[in-house]
């Protein structure tokens, strides 16, 4: 999500939970392919499609929307976002990309070719991620509720409570849909959920423990986390990366155990 301010109590707690409930498979990785990123993008959203991978950056007077080559990691299309508004979230919706800010109560849509404003929404709270499945739009706030969306009004129609062995999991940030499941970086941990978006219930738990760089080589380590799921559902590939990271790694799950 964004610099670390009052949420840390939370991420500490799920960690604690999420530890303590062995139930819940969790998987390991390997790493089969790195490419460039832009050492410079906060990153807050990521998704992949058509070859591209396309991405959105946080910070106010540096968030922007970008299409970007995978393999190479150059910004092949930016479209910056001005102050005072601090870019969240992005996803498509056949032609269109919304976008989400983060306390600004408000989104935008673009046409996804040209990036060319199309219009705006509004909704209550916070802004942090989205992902698309087959019918809705899921969002995310950071708190254990994620909004469905109607894709073509941005409505929130209904919401999923997400819970770990009956606990609520806070600080979900940044999604993908992968599989029919929803894919969720827990804010301040190396973790992401495998959400049963029917139930709300994690069904697993990925483990990226000791991916991306060390924090001496970090531009800020406080901040400079993990975030950012992009799925090829064609090439079955899963890529993830972080805010300031120097790559993008496609991985591999392993495991799981329990």
């Amino acid at each position: 999500m964004n610099p670390i301010a009052r949420f840390l109590p939370a991420a500490v707690l799920v960690l604690a939970a999420s530890s303590c409930h062995a139930a819940i498979p969790v998987y390991g990785y390997r790493v089969v392919h790195t490419y460039p990123h832009d050492r410079q993008a906060f990153t807050e959203g990521l998704f992949y499609r058509d070859g591209y991978l396309y991405e959105s950056t946080g910070m106010i007077g540096a968030s922007s929307i970008r299409k970007v080559d995978l393999a190479t990691g150059h910004v092949l299309q930016q479209r910056d976002l001005p102050p005072p508004d601090y870019g969240e979230g992005i996803v498509a919706w056949r032609d269109k990309l919304v976008e989400l800010t983060w306390q600004s109560h408000k989104g935008y849509t673009y046409e996804l070719d040209s990036f060319r404003p199309t219009g705006s929404f509004r909704y209550h709270g916070e802004g942090w991620a989205l992902t698309a499945g087959s019918r809705h739009l899921y969002m995310s706030d950071g708190t254990p509720v994620l909004r469905v969306l109607d894709p073509e009004t941005l409505d929130q129609v209904s919401s999923i409570m997400v819970t770990a062995e009956g606990r609520p999991v806070h600080n979900l940030n940044e999604l993908e849909w992968v599989k029919g499941q929803i894919y969720a970086n827990v804010w301040l941990t190396s973790r992401i959920a495998r959400i049963d978006p029917a139930s709300g219930n994690v069904v697993g738990w990925i483990d990226l423990a000791g991916l991306g760089p060390k924090p001496a080589d970090m531009i800020d380590p406080t901040n400079d986390v993990l975030n950012g799921i992009a799925y090829d559902a064609k090439g079955n590939r899963l890529f993830v990366t972080g805010k300031q990271w120097p790559l993008v790694y496609e991985i591999r799950l392993t495991g799981p155990r329990r």
